[in-house]
């Protein structure tokens, strides 16, 4: 194992909605350079703890918290135990999303809320909760993972489209305010990704996703890996002189 390997040993990362798809990819792959681990999801514990085995396997420690991040106090609760065991907290994730299909006079105010609390308030809530730490240590990683959608809008999807620009926004000025304290707050805006899906809520997905496949200049999909290996870089000391960017991963689909 070089050293270069491990060039996160002894930091400590929460990924949020890592129990699946590209949160369980950016586990694995911060962890391969030897952070430990906080997984994190909303409902499904089984299949965290199914992530935390195999994370454990390589060699680092791994904490479990069920927690909606869409609530504050849960939010600031759970930074408080990682600091409480872990002593720090270095690198924070954001990776939740809820995508609802609706027309714009279709989309209630619960409809609006739900998707904001967990698309752009959840980023705020855990940026909140980490950065004083990360200001004390002098040294601190936030990377939001959002879409190109916040750049080109689709139909139907008013409110997760705010969310996307939104959350570049948020990058932006946490950049700005506390870059001098060594930390470093980015976006990765994925393309079209290959990932589990519930097929009931996106019931032509596959057919239509083949046919934007074909547009794509490198003719493919994404793979959650490929977006891991974007946060694994931005999480490191390498990409230091790196802050208030937004690294588009989509294989050429959109060029901006």
């Amino acid at each position: 194992m070089t050293s270069e390997r491990k060039s996160l040993g002894g930091r400590v990362a929460i990924v949020t909605g890592s129990g699946r798809n590209i949160g369980r990819a950016i586990a694995h792959a911060l962890a391969g350079e030897g952070a430990n681990i906080v997984l994190n999801g909303h409902r499904d514990k089984a299949a965290l703890d199914a992530v935390a085995e195999e994370l454990r396997a390589l060699g680092v420690e791994v904490m479990v918290r069920l927690v909606d991040v869409g609530d504050a106090q849960a939010v600031a609760q759970m930074v408080d135990d990682v600091v409480g065991q872990f002593g720090r907290v270095d690198i924070a994730v954001s990776n939740v999303s809820v995508r609802l299909r609706q027309a714009f006079l279709d989309i209630s105010l619960d409809d609006w809320k739900r998707v904001l609390d967990t698309n752009l308030n959840a980023a705020f809530y855990m940026a909140r909760a980490v950065l004083p730490h990360m200001k004390q240590q002098g040294w601190g990683r936030i990377v939001h993972i959002s879409g190109n959608d916040g750049f080109r809008p689709i139909p139907f999807r008013a409110h997760n489209v705010t969310c996307k620009a939104a959350t570049f926004a948020l990058s932006k000025a946490i950049a700005l305010e506390f870059g001098e304290f060594g930390v470093t707050a980015n976006t990765v805006a994925p393309g079209l990704t290959e990932t589990v899906r519930d097929e009931a809520h996106y019931p032509n997905f596959r057919v239509e996703h083949e046919k934007r496949r074909q547009q794509i200049p490198v003719r493919r999909m994404g793979r959650p890996e490929d977006i891991a290996e974007s946060v694994r870089f931005l999480c490191s000391d390498r990409a230091g002189y790196i802050t208030g960017q937004i690294m588009h991963v989509n294989g050429g689909e959109h060029m901006f």
